[in-house]
């Protein structure tokens, strides 16, 4: 059977899933009271790389009011690249994103030698949460000065007020999921967690052939046959009880059932069957058959 090459095959194919590159919807607007766009510590980081990198405080606050507005629109983040659609005073909104450097293999190589030598940090991985002794590792967060903003509008402030509010919500999808910072980075969610599990497993096979034997005790010496001591002594069996169906004193430990007691205004011992009542006289148990008068002929 001939299968259908060309351009029409392709079409039909599925699409194939690209690690490395994510889209996350329209932020909703910020109702935090407080104002702040991140609560765990690696999203704050990212803002305080944000701010320390501003020159104008000015339109630092105006991004922020974008951003919690909802003036950004959807995000796609690829290695080294953070990008998106930021509505202002015009009705066309701008192209903005934010490029970072991303970490070369022998960066990686050295956070994930350090995440797959203790199993906290893996379980901490897989839970969303970064520790920071894996970020001292390489250094994954931005510095000061490792953002470099870049917009379609005309404002020339470093950044402008686009930029900072794509900087603002990136914070935010950073805060739920930390393997966004991951892919600025350069690497992917499920090829970290693969690479994690081939390294997690190969530790745990190199650990178990060096660890020493476990002493180990034959079955028949734990059961005392090779010492001659034997299996210990059956319990003691049960008396045989003198009449069948009743269960012996010495075995059940109970006294025998009490006969039934008569009833109220009765005697002691006048209580009998109801077959071994006596009858009144002159009642033999059956009717007697009445007889007919004999006429004379």
């Amino acid at each position: 059977m001939n299968h259908p090459r060309g351009p029409r095959a392709a079409r039909g194919a599925a699409p194939r899933h690209d690690d490395r590159r994510r889209s996350f919807p329209q932020v909703a607007p910020r109702t935090a009271p407080d104002g702040r766009f991140a609560s765990s510590w690696w999203g704050n980081a990212w803002v305080a790389a944000l701010e320390a990198t501003a020159l104008d405080q000015a339109r630092l606050a105006r991004g922020k009011a974008y951003a919690g507005r909802g003036h950004v629109d959807a995000i796609t983040v690829t290695p080294g690249r953070v990008v998106a659609y930021v509505h202002g005073s015009r009705p066309r909104p701008y192209r903005t994103e934010i490029r970072m450097r991303t970490l070369g293999d022998d960066g990686w190589e050295r956070f994930l030698d350090e995440a797959t030598a203790r199993p906290d940090h893996i379980a901490a991985l897989l839970d969303k949460d970064v520790p920071h002794a894996l970020e001292a590792v390489t250094g994954l967060l931005p510095a000061p000065g490792d953002l470099v903003p870049d917009c379609t509008c005309p404002d020339d402030g470093w950044p402008c007020k686009h930029a900072a509010a794509l900087c603002y919500q990136a914070a935010r999808l950073l805060d739920e999921d930390p393997f966004v910072l991951f892919l600025m980075r350069g690497r992917g969610e499920q090829e970290l967690l693969a690479e994690l599990t081939r390294r997690n497993a190969a530790r745990g096979a190199v650990e178990a052939a060096a660890a020493p034997p476990m002493p180990t005790v034959p079955a028949r010496i734990a059961v005392g046959a090779a010492t001659g001591a034997g299996l210990p002594p059956l319990p003691p069996e049960l008396p045989v009880p003198d009449r069948p169906g009743r269960a012996p004193r010495a075995a059940s430990g109970c006294a025998a059932p009490a006969p039934p007691r008569p009833p109220p205004g009765l005697p002691a011992g006048s209580a009998r069957p109801r077959s071994a009542r006596a009858r009144p006289p002159g009642h033999g148990g059956r009717r007697p058959r009445p007889r007919l008068p004999r006429h004379r002929a």
